[in-house]
C-alpha cells in the first residue's frame, strides 16, 4: 500500500455485474466521502456505489481463510 492511499483510506466504489467494482475516487474522511456518495447516488440514480474503509491489510483475509 502506498503512502498515499495510506494517507486516504476511504475509498468510493462502482459495484459492477459479477462481485466486481470500479475504484472511484479515495478520501481522508468518511463525511466526504459520504457527501461524495450522495451527489453521485443523485448523478446516477440506477448505479450502485459503496463506501469501504481501506486498513491496506489484504493478506488478513487469505489468513482467516486458511
Amino acid at each position: 500500500m502506498t503512502y498515499q492511499h495510506q494517507l486516504t483510506p476511504w475509498v468510493v466504489h462502482k459495484l459492477l455485474p459479477n462481485l466486481k467494482h470500479l475504484t472511484i475516487t479515495r478520501f481522508r474522511r468518511r463525511p466526504d466521502a459520504e457527501a461524495y456518495l450522495k451527489v453521485l447516488n443523485q448523478s446516477q440514480p440506477y448505479a450502485q456505489f459503496t463506501i469501504t474503509f481501506d486498513s491496506g491489510e489484504s493478506n488478513f483475509a487469505a489468513q482467516a481463510e486458511s
